[in-house]
């Protein structure tokens, strides 16, 4: 088996067996991004296959400073927001009525798969924020450059989906 160096390596010179080994180590992990920045599943499959061209087309620039997944992760990302971007739908977003802080027990635990569903049915740009700001710890200044929007507005859409996931785990923990 080789090292991950070997196999960038080999992937750099052209070898499709590098290239496929390189595809079965990270495909996995970098479809979890594509999901957590897509629409559905299709646009998540697309971005994937986008992505890993992407990859192995530019491996070449790949100085092996820094972790070689971060640098796969940053091109998945950047994959994902490109199309957002491109579409850049207009979202009408009904005003949400204002939440007060539930007391929720901070010991209740959710499944995570139940947290994760509450994520994705946010409205896409709040889903974008939220998963840019929490999940990969950019800074607000970096969110609004990615998507082509202010700052102020990527604190107001953190907020909102804030808000929203808030109520949903209240009315989760209601029902249990």
């Amino acid at each position: 088996m080789y090292t991950i160096e070997q196999i960038i390596d080999k992937c750099r010179q052209g070898d499709r067996k590098a290239a496929e080994a390189l595809y079965k180590l990270y495909a996995a992990r970098m479809f979890a991004i594509c999901i957590r920045f897509s629409k559905d599943r299709a646009e998540a499959e697309d971005s994937l296959q986008d992505g890993f061209i992407k990859i192995f087309d530019s491996i070449g620039q790949f100085a092996g400073k820094g972790s070689f997944e971060g640098w796969m992760k940053r091109i998945f990302i950047n994959i994902c927001l490109e199309k957002y971007r491109k579409e850049q739908p207009v979202q009408l977003v009904e005003e949400l009525p204002e939440f007060e802080d539930a007391d929720i027990d901070a010991n209740v635990c959710i499944p995570a798969d139940v947290l994760q569903r509450f994520v994705e049915e946010l409205p896409e740009r709040y889903r974008l924020v939220f998963n840019l700001y929490v999940v990969e710890d950019m800074q607000h200044k970096d969110i609004a450059v990615a998507l082509g929007i202010t700052e102020g507005t990527s604190k107001s859409n953190l907020a909102r989906a804030r808000d929203i996931l808030k109520k949903k785990v209240k009315e989760y923990l209601d029902n249990e």
